[in-house]
């Protein structure tokens, strides 16, 4: 992570967050954030309806989405990754918390698992924004590709009654797992959900339970690696509009006020009909993403 002498980095902060000077929020053409509007929207849109459809984290959908929508726009740049898993990050914040909100009110929240796996978890996630800072956007490609296509599969073929223990780690097992879930979270710009539900379901925690504990996941994660990744330097040249460090306020805000909207008409959707064909439908179609993103770092 590139850093300046303390006083001169708060400066460059202050000065992109109001958007004065020249190095301040890079202000597109008319045409051009008319075009990222109305993609974010469609993105944000779909994210909504397939997070609460299918149950998986919105992360997992919208880092390839934002990848393709910026470098659409000519924002191809060696630090795009770290702007889409950033603002993916950031989005995750907002939806963890709403979850959690939810789901507590249930009492679906296990919060002794919450409490235990919190400190290892976050740790992996500052030493997640460390690792993604320093990479190009070609090697944070491979990573995601690589993971996403595991957890396709797993999407795809896994079943709900695999178990490899009866209780959740404890101890050093613990000690070792939780900073891996938050660190390869923040590598692939994703809360709780892809690495924490599949954590806890085959430690024989009950689904509805292990989708809500995730989602207090997703906030251990994302809140640090946020914060981490609003100092990261971004070239102004590759910096789509309306960014500050590394998370792009255009579609923090777009992405969030879609879901909120988009997200309950999943819920309703699952409702009404047996998601589980639609699951391994979409671990196939995040498959093909995955190694779509591949292509374009190997080929």
């Amino acid at each position: 992570m590139k850093r300046t002498d303390s006083p001169l980095r708060i400066l460059h902060f202050v000065d992109s967050a109001l958007a004065i000077g020249e190095k301040g929020i890079t202000m597109p053409d008319a045409g051009l954030l008319v075009m990222m509007i109305i993609l974010l929207v469609v993105v944000g849109a779909l994210g909504g309806v397939l997070a609460g459809l299918l149950g998986v984290g919105g992360g997992i959908v919208l880092v390839p989405a934002f990848f393709y929508v910026f470098q659409s726009m000519g924002y191809d740049s060696p630090q795009l990754m770290q702007i889409c898993l950033a603002t993916s990050l950031a989005t995750i914040i907002v939806t963890s918390l709403r979850s959690v909100h939810g789901h507590n009110k249930k009492g679906a929240v296990d919060w002794d698992v919450l409490k235990t796996w919190a400190p290892g978890i976050a740790l992996g996630a500052i030493f997640g924004v460390v690792a993604a800072s320093g990479l190009r956007s070609q090697s944070l490609q491979l990573i995601f590709g690589i993971l996403a296509i595991i957890i396709g599969f797993y999407l795809s073929l896994g079943r709900s009654t695999w178990r490899v223990a009866e209780t959740m780690p404890t101890g050093v097992r613990r000690i070792v797992l939780s900073p891996i879930v938050g660190f390869m979270s923040v590598l692939m710009g994703i809360g709780g959900g892809s690495f924490g539900v599949p954590l806890m379901t085959l430690h024989n925690t009950p689904i509805h339970r292990a989708v809500a504990t995730a989602a207090g996941f997703g906030v251990i994660i994302a809140v640090p690696s946020v914060a981490g990744f609003l100092w990261l330097e971004i070239d102004e040249a590759g910096r789509p509009p309306f960014t500050i460090g590394a998370v792009n306020l255009a579609a923090f805000l777009i992405v969030i006020a879609m879901t909120l909207v988009t997200a309950p008409l999943g819920v309703k959707i699952a409702h009404s009909m047996d998601p589980k064909p639609l699951k391994r439908i979409f671990g196939g179609f995040l498959i093909l993403v995955a190694l779509n993103m591949l292509a374009k770092v190997i080929l």
